[in-house]
């Protein structure tokens, strides 16, 4: 069982949550200052954890 590569799943998997969520936000907005920085917010959060996590994934070797 490797911790590491469970982990970057998560993440990568969370990131994919929050840009899907981004998106649904970006349909949805009226272009108000709120939305606009709920976008960035929830943008620049998911891209993080979507890179961090497939970076993990991709950097953590298979060891049996």
């Amino acid at each position: 069982m490797n911790l590491k590569r469970i982990f970057g799943a998560l993440l990568t998997a969370l990131g994919i949550g929050g840009l899907i969520y981004t998106a649904v936000i970006f349909m949805d907005t009226s272009g108000g200052t709120r939305d606009i920085k709920m976008l960035v917010i929830y943008g620049i959060l998911g891209l993080i954890f979507f890179i961090s996590g497939i970076s993990l994934v991709r950097t953590t070797k298979d060891e049996s």
